[in-house]
C-alpha cells in the first residue's frame, strides 16, 4: 500500500523553506500576503506551493481540537507485531480514522499510535475488540494524556530572519488550541475546510450554503477559540530536522508544571505530554542528525536535573501524521480523513464478551 510510487528525492533551496514557514504562520494568507512576506511575487509564491504539495513534499492538515459536547481522551497505544507482520498492522491502523499518527520506531515496541476518544469505554473497545484482535498484533499498551503542553501544530521552521521584505503575517489561532470546542453547527464547515484549507470563503460558503459573511465570521471565531487548528507539515527528510526521537520520562509531581513549560519552549520539541502511566511525560523532539540525540537529551538533563529519561525511541516511519499517509522519507501519499471510530464493528465482540460476564441479581 504504502510503497507504490515512491517520489524520487530531492531538496528543498532557502525559498521553499522560507515559504513553508511562513504558511505554518498563516496558512490561510493571500497570496500578496505571503510574496510580500518572502520578497517575492504572488505567482512566484503559489507556484512554488503547488510544486511542494503535487510533489508530496508539504501539505496542510485541519482538524479541531474538540467538539461540543464531546470530551477528547488522547491516548498513546505501543503495539508489539508478530514477526513479518509489522507493516500489515501499520496499514490496517493508518486507515481508522481516528488515529491520528502511526509510528515505526525502535526500541520496546514496533508501533506507537496517537488516538483521540470520546470516553474510557471508547478507548477500552478499541484497544481491546480491534487493536487487541487484529491479526499480526502481539500485544499492546496504553497510556493517557492527562495533558498536551505542546504539539506539532506549534512548532515552526523559523527560516524568515533576514529573509523576505516585508513584515510577517497574520498568526492563525492566537490563542491556545484546545481551550473551545468546535460547536455542532459548524462541523459541516469544518468538514469542508479539512479537504482543503486554502478554500476561499466564496467557495466554503458554496458549499455548505453560508453566507460568505457567515463563513468568514465562523472562521475567525473558530481560529481565535483556538477550537481550530491549522498545520503546515514539511516532510521531515528535507526539513533539516530528519531525526525524530520520542523520550518517556519520569518528573517529580510537584514540579511538572515547571517543567514542562521549560522543555516546551524547547527549540527541537515537537510534543510535551503528561502521561497516567510511571513514566509521566512524554517528549517527542526533532533533531538534526542521529549524533544529535545524546547531545540532545544531555542538555535536556542539564537544564532539568530532576528530570530522568526512563525510555527512548527513533522513529524510523513516521507511516502517519495528522491524517496524512507518508513515505518512508515522511513525504505525504493520501490522507484518511481524521474522524470518530465508529465502533459498530466491535459490537457483536462486545455482545459476547458482556455474556460470558457472571449474572448479576439484585440483592435480597
Amino acid at each position: 500500500m504504502f510503497l507504490d510510487s515512491l517520489p524520487e528525492s530531492a531538496a528543498l533551496d532557502e525559498l521553499d523553506l522560507r515559504l513553508v514557514t511562513v504558511l505554518q504562520g498563516s496558512p490561510r494568507a493571500d497570496w500578496r500576503e505571503v510574496g510580500a512576506a518572502l520578497g517575492v511575487d504572488p505567482s512566484t509564491a503559489a507556484r512554488r506551493w503547488a510544486r511542494l504539495s503535487e510533489a508530496g513534499n508539504a501539505w496542510f492538515s485541519c482538524y479541531p481540537t474538540g467538539l461540543e459536547g464531546v470530551p477528547l481522551i488522547v491516548a498513546f497505544v505501543e503495539v508489539d507485531c508478530a514477526p513479518g507482520r509489522l507493516y500489515e498492522v501499520a496499514a490496517e491502523l493508518a486507515g481508522d480514522p481516528h488515529v491520528f499518527t502511526v509510528e515505526h520506531v525502535t526500541g520496546g515496541r514496533n508501533l506507537v499510535l496517537t488516538c483521540a476518544f470520546g470516553s474510557l469505554a471508547e478507548l477500552a473497545r478499541y484497544t481491546g475488540m480491534r487493536v487487541g484482535t487484529l491479526p499480526g498484533v502481539a500485544a499492546s499498551r496504553t497510556q493517557i494524556a492527562t495533558a498536551l503542553h505542546t504539539e506539532g501544530s506549534r512548532w515552526r521552521l523559523d527560516r524568515l530572519s533576514g529573509g523576505g521584505r516585508g513584515g510577517p503575517v497574520r498568526v492563525a489561532g492566537r490563542t491556545e488550541p484546545g481551550r473551545s470546542a468546535v460547536r455542532r453547527d459548524d462541523q459541516e464547515l469544518v468538514q469542508v475546510l479539512a479537504e482543503d484549507v486554502r478554500q476561499s470563503v466564496a467557495d466554503l460558503a458554496r458549499r455548505t450554503g453560508l453566507s460568505p459573511t457567515t463563513v468568514r465570521r465562523r472562521l475567525r471565531r473558530l481560529e481565535d477559540s483556538g477550537a481550530l487548528v491549522f498545520r503546515c507539515e514539511v516532510a521531515r527528510s528535507l526539513s533539516g530536522w530528519p531525526v525524530s526521537v520520542s523520550l518517556w520520562c519520569a518528573a517529580p509531581p510537584g514540579e511538572t508544571a515547571r517543567i514542562t513549560a521549560h522543555v516546551s519552549g524547547m527549540r527541537e520539541i515537537r510534543l510535551c505530554a503528561s502521561l497516567s502511566g510511571p513514566h509521566n511525560l512524554l517528549l517527542a523532539a526533532w533533531l538534526r542528525s542521529i549524533d544529535d540525540i545524546h547531545a540532545f537529551e544531555s542538555r535536556l538533563v542539564a537544564s532539568v536535573p530532576e528530570l530522568r529519561v526512563a525510555d527512548r525511541a527513533v522513529t524510523l516511519w513516521p507511516v502517519k501524521l495528522a491524517g496524512h499517509l507518508l513515505d518512508p522519507t515522511g513525504r505525504r501519499l493520501g490522507s484518511v480523513p481524521l474522524g470518530r471510530w465508529d465502533q459498530s464493528a466491535v459490537a457483536a465482540a462486545e455482545a459476547a464478551l458482556l455474556g460470558r460476564l457472571p449474572e448479576r441479581h439484585p440483592p435480597g
